[in-house]
């Protein structure tokens, strides 16, 4: 689910707002995307995919926020790790769009949400 996105690295060039499926993201003052319905994040990182700025932090668990940090979400390279490992931008010369092993991401979250499921009865 969308978690973060870092203000000082972003350009409001509003791609993200654009290719969002589910409209989670709106432009705030000045331009600057706000998560405006991350309830509806799909986890399918297009917004993190398309940000050239690597200023979003799309966090794996599709199920439900999880609490982030500014700080160490930066110093911690996550920042564009995606677009990277994708291949997107400057990175399609050294590493290849590998885009279909999402199903081994998605099916591994589902069985995690599973497992939960499972050691919580009450949710």
């Amino acid at each position: 689910m969308i978690e973060l996105i870092v203000a000082d690295r972003c350009t409001n060039c509003g791609t993200c707002i654009e290719v969002c499926p589910a409209n989670v993201l709106d432009a705030g003052q000045g331009g600057l995307p706000i998560l405006a319905r991350v309830e509806d994040c799909q986890t399918c990182f297009m917004c993190e995919l398309y940000c050239q700025a690597d200023a979003i932090y799309v966090a794996p668990d599709c199920d439900r926020r999880v609490a982030v940090n500014t700080e160490e979400v930066v110093t911690s390279g996550r920042l564009g790790q995606y677009r990277k490992h994708s291949g997107w931008g400057e990175w399609a010369d050294r590493f290849p769009n590998e885009q279909w092993l999402m199903e081994t991401v998605f099916r591994r979250a589902g069985e995690a949400a599973a497992r939960r499921k499972a050691t919580s009865p009450d949710e």
